[in-house]
């Protein structure tokens, strides 16, 4: 009989997994970051949460081709497929949600009106990182392993 150390990963996500605290943060993280890149994505379009090119440093307008709105649009689109990705597969996921986040940061940091914000920004690319972290050596989607199965049939 072997014990479970505190931090080992559940392999499963059956309903055992889902009693297990660290497997339900990392359900949150997921759907998180799955929903709010997406929302946010779409907003890109639509404009009806914020005016986007105003968050846009000068510099990053100017090595962009188009105007700042196209580059808007442009931005969302990364968003929704980052979400997406993050729904498909999430450590990778958490990573290309933590790199584009950094951009943000940096361009927010830059333009100098928005540290607030930034500050926000560093709290979800924490969090993006510890969905990377929880991700590790979970299945796939649709891929479950089962007691003694290390190929993850």
């Amino acid at each position: 009989m072997t014990a479970q150390s505190p931090t080992s990963v559940p392999r499963s996500s059956g309903r055992g997994a889902l009693a297990d605290p660290g497997y339900q943060a990392y359900l949150v993280l997921r759907v998180v970051f799955t929903v709010a890149p997406i929302a946010f994505g779409l907003d890109k379009f639509t404009g009806l949460l914020a005016d986007w090119p105003a968050y846009l440093a000068p510099w990053i307008d100017d090595l962009v081709p188009g105007t700042a709105q196209q580059a808007m649009y442009a931005s969302g689109v990364v968003e929704i497929v980052a979400g997406l990705v993050v729904a498909a597969a999430p450590r990778f996921g958490g990573l290309l949600v933590a790199a584009w986040l950094t951009g943000i940061i940096i361009n927010l940091l830059t333009l100098g009106d928005f540290h607030d914000v930034a500050l926000r920004d560093a709290g979800l690319l924490a969090g993006a990182v510890a969905l990377f972290r929880l991700a590790a050596g979970r299945p796939a989607v649709g891929r479950t392993r089962r007691h003694g199965d290390g190929a993850g049939r």
